[in-house]
């Protein structure tokens, strides 16, 4: 049997569908994975071995950079977090949710902002507020004027090349419809907000990874809500970038940025160069990072 590389596309019912050379192979875990507790996850490089397309075996899972749980996959370079300005209203501490997230996994984020076109002008929150913030912190933001923004679109599409991206976002911020505008025989179930609720539905099931404009884009929104179940208090300020940029600045090194005297972070804010709906986002998270009930590892 020939041992081959490649990467996971699509794991379905206990297979695990390996793209390598040109061609899908579908294969089967090797047993020792589970003792080992190791998952093979979508976006994995794995060495496995096979004679014909429809029966191999994956052998091997080759170090992963990162992994997300919702959706399962490794090895992400950029998520696209869509958030609609109205109808759910924009939430800064929902976004700032997501940015953390992501940092916190070393994938890069893109804004993808939808319903713009039904902002009145009454709204707290405008598109400007918005760019105005992310913008300057380095996040690239898109604004989709209407429904079927070719031009939105087309400006997302040239992040694609060459890396695994995954959405994300609110419910009911357009996410499927968004993804089913890229690429039109994903024909994923839109959710519709449902008006009882007033939150989306959860549509998806597997996780599949489709080659798109000479990348790769998982073709499942994943998760609209996010709890930091995994981070220390410590790692919160290193996931905003423009705390770590004033932090050489601080009087402390390791200044948390809440009531340590010296601190240019909070002095940033105070100027307005560190935008005030970050600062006080992150006095939520820590506290509830702080809050959070010890989780306790089974050994």
């Amino acid at each position: 049997m020939a041992f081959l590389k490649g990467q996971i596309r699509k794991a379905l019912s206990g297979f695990y569908y390996i793209y390598a050379d040109g061609a899908t192979f579908q294969t089967r875990a090797r047993g020792n994975f589970r003792n080992r507790n190791i998952t093979p996850l979508v976006g994995d490089e794995v060495m496995f071995e096979s004679d014909n397309p429809t029966d191999g075996y994956l052998l091997e899972v080759y170090p992963r950079y990162n992994e997300l749980v919702r959706p399962p996959v490794a090895n992400v370079d950029q998520g696209v977090i869509v958030m609609s300005m109205v109808e759910p209203n924009f939430s800064y501490n929902l976004m700032d949710r997501f940015l953390v997230t992501l940092e916190d996994k070393g994938i890069s984020p893109i804004i993808y902002l939808t319903k713009v076109d039904l902002l009145t002008g009454t709204e707290s929150v405008s598109v400007a507020d918005v760019k105005k913030v992310y913008e300057e912190i380095g996040y690239p933001v898109i604004a989709a004027t209407k429904a079927n923004d070719e031009g939105a679109v087309r400006t997302l599409e040239q992040y694609f090349p060459e890396r695994l991206t995954v959405f994300m976002g609110q419910s009911g911020a357009g996410k499927s419809t968004l993804l089913n505008k890229i690429s039109p025989d994903l024909q994923l179930a839109t959710d519709e907000i449902s008006e009882s609720l007033g939150r989306g539905k959860h549509t998806t099931r597997h996780v599949e990874l489709l080659p798109l404009y000479d990348g790769l884009v998982a073709d499942t929104p994943g998760f609209s809500s996010i709890d930091f179940l995994e981070m220390e208090t410590t790692e919160l300020p290193k996931q905003f970038p423009e705390f770590v940029d004033a932090s050489s600045a601080c009087k402390f090194r390791e200044c948390m940025h809440r009531k340590e005297p010296g601190c240019e972070v909070k002095k940033r804010v105070e100027e307005g160069t560190i935008a005030q709906t970050r600062y006080d986002d992150y006095l939520q998270f820590l506290l509830e990072i702080e809050n959070r009930r010890p989780i306790y590892k089974k050994k």
